[in-house]
């Protein structure tokens, strides 16, 4: 992620995607039949409260805004993925007996004593009372511009959680987790929720879950020639 947060993110996730383990993505095992069916408007959320959904649909949105090259993160359905990864016990395997050394630097680790849930209850309560002491009104009803230069405020720590009352999370940890697993949810497979439809795949040219394209693998400079298939094997 670079330093400054705009509108125009997609060709970092994009140009960044060949890196990730795609289909291996999901860190929890959610229950996750029929979720590659789900529509967005009608998901009920497992474990956001509908105050706390609204923060994380108008946020999602932000993040991979539905324009440019390729499809948006509520036409794939992310928020679905963030939801249910934390609803099925996302970071359970996480040690969080101290200490915790929260200045330490990042190449030591996971250093903070919240499991994801946590890290999303206070984040989103506490960017809210922030978002209400700026503008008067709560994120989702911010203007695109006003959510983007908010989302940065807190990527760079200019919102202070500290200031707030939270000694122990910063807004920028708050930002990475959440931002981290919206990728995540873009680019996984659809049976975690995310990726409606494969078409994050599709607009990358990842070709899922096929059996076999060791033929393609020496074959530079060309395009795959067929769609993606996800590990429930349908095919875009």
């Amino acid at each position: 992620m670079s330093s400054k947060f705009t509108s125009s993110r997609r060709t970092l996730l994009l140009a960044s995607a060949a890196a990730v383990p795609i289909v291996a993505m999901p860190l929890g095992q959610p229950k996750a039949e029929g979720l590659e069916g789900v529509e967005l408007q009608r998901y009920k959320p497992v474990f956001f409260s509908p105050a706390e959904w609204a923060f994380v649909m108008a946020a999602c949105d932000r993040f991979i805004p539905a324009e440019g090259r390729g499809p948006g993160a509520l036409e794939t359905n992310v928020p679905v993925f963030i939801d249910q990864q934390l609803g099925e016990g996302l970071g359970n395997d996480i040690y969080l007996q101290g200490p915790h050394k929260t200045d330490a630097p990042a190449t030591l680790g996971f250093q903070l004593p919240y499991a994801p849930q946590d890290t999303y209850r206070i984040g989103i309560k506490l960017a809210q009372q922030a978002c209400q002491k700026q503008f008067s009104k709560p994120f989702e009803q911010l203007s695109e511009k006003d959510k983007d230069a908010f989302l940065t405020a807190l990527q760079k720590n200019t919102v202070d959680f500290a200031a707030m009352g939270e000694p122990t999370l910063k807004a920028s940890q708050f930002f990475g987790q959440f931002l981290g697993d919206t990728k995540n949810g873009y680019l996984a497979d659809p049976k975690y929720g995310g990726n409606k439809d494969m078409k994050a795949w599709v607009a990358i040219g990842f070709p899922g879950a096929r059996a076999a394209y060791t033929e393609w693998v020496d074959q530079h400079n060309r395009k795959y020639p067929l769609g993606p298939v996800s590990l429930s094997g349908k095919r875009a």
